[in-house]
């Protein structure tokens, strides 16, 4: 090799090893972090939408683009195995920009309020309204702490050999969740699921698999972001007949104790492990019946308008 080649080698070594930050490959934590910040948004919306409707309106509508956005980085990126910064960087910089927005109106519409700017790397805001870093509740409203635990009934069959990411369902809970002893979550309220990944059975590999997360919860018509995990899953059978008593929240809370904590009902054929990622166990596809019960985890704290 000449001295010219090897000079030329290298230069472009280093040019490689040295390349920018736009240029750096985008990850699924990066991907993630998004996903985070566009609930952390959500929150934000929430929270303005009690003193501003009309703008959270606006606001909102402009979040579902975004969240719509996301989900399309996020498929690109599970195929194609790249993304570029610039791509990812729009739509990160337009969540900060919606963030920002929805702060600034939080403040400029309550005097008491310090200005929130949003931070992209921790998912916190810089606030000094109280000393817990934490931002006050709207009027009438409680907070649901994350690791909080629903059962929640589904509403439509989930097959891992027909369903497709980004598909939606919905489950309905079974028994009223109290926060700071009022019903901040009544029986009856629909959970909105989402299937976030699925790798149907096939002859080379005959363990299927598939992730299914919950993200909004609709109480009395009005709808709340929400990020849940499935923890179990249980077989409706052993609490037929008792699902459609309005009023029998804590009935059917007694009857899913008596469930889980035997052992009965425990949906036979799936594995569930971090994340609601539910594998099959048996060679076959991943089958949950319409009737099904999920034990839902939230994984952040949930604020809702208590009655």
């Amino acid at each position: 090799m000449t001295r010219i080649s090897r000079v030329a080698l290298t230069v472009l070594l280093t040019v490689g090893l040295a390349a920018p930050a736009w240029a750096q490959a985008v990850t699924q934590a990066d991907i993630q972090r998004l996903q985070d910040n566009a609930f952390l948004a959500e929150r934000d919306i929430t929270t303005l939408r009690s003193r501003d409707a009309s703008r959270a309106s606006q606001l909102e509508a402009e979040l579902d683009d975004l969240k719509d956005e996301v989900i399309y980085l996020k498929v690109k990126l599970r195929k194609d195995r790249s993304l570029t910064r610039t791509e990812f960087g729009d739509v990160r910089d337009r969540i900060d920009s919606l963030r920002s927005r929805a702060t600034t109106s939080n403040a400029s519409n309550d005097p008491g309020t310090v200005n929130r700017s949003p931070n992209y790397d921790t998912g916190r805001s810089n606030t000094n309204t109280n000393s817990d870093s934490r931002r006050p509740l709207p009027r009438g409203a409680v907070e649901v702490p994350s690791g909080t635990e629903l059962d929640a009934r589904l509403q439509t069959q989930l097959n891992s050999g027909t369903a497709q990411v980004e598909d939606r369902f919905e489950a309905t809970t079974l028994q009223d969740t109290t926060a700071d002893g009022r019903v901040a979550i009544p029986a009856g309220s629909v959970l909105r699921g989402v299937v976030s990944s699925v790798e149907p059975a096939t002859r080379t590999n005959r363990t299927a698999k598939m992730t299914v997360t919950f993200d909004q919860v609709t109480i009395g018509g009005r709808d709340y972001p929400m990020r849940g995990t499935v923890t179990q899953a249980l077989e409706g059978e052993g609490i037929k007949g008792d699902i459609g008593k309005a009023g029998a929240g804590a009935a059917i809370g007694g009857i899913l104790g008596a469930v889980l904590g035997g052992g009965k009902g425990a949906l036979l054929g799936v594995l569930i492990g971090g994340g609601g990622t539910i594998a099959a166990t048996e060679g076959k596809e991943i089958d949950l019946p319409q009737g099904t019960v999920f034990r839902v985890r939230l994984d952040s704290p949930l604020q809702v308008q208590a009655r």
